[in-house]
């Protein structure tokens, strides 16, 4: 299972701890934060089971940051509802 957030996290020594620290507390779970994107999106794949939302918004809480889970989005072709 994937889950995207938009985070506020600007910070390039942020941006590397994070995931980091995400490795090491959700066990077999990848994260990585893509400061380019105007959402600066966290991206974490959990290769068993689902990832677990509410704690890592509390992991991004305690270091003075703030994240959102981004809605799944479906883009169908025109005419198809």
């Amino acid at each position: 299972m994937i889950e995207v957030f938009k985070t506020n996290v600007k910070d390039h020594f942020e941006a590397n701890m994070l995931p980091e620290e995400i490795h090491r507390k959700f066990f077999r779970s990848k994260a990585n934060l893509d400061l380019t994107d105007c959402d600066n999106i966290l991206r974490v794949k959990c290769s068993f089971g689902i990832v677990k939302s509410g704690m890592l918004i509390n992991l991004l809480e305690q270091h003075g940051g703030y994240n959102e889970v981004l809605p799944d989005e479906i883009n169908l072709p025109e005419g198809n509802t």
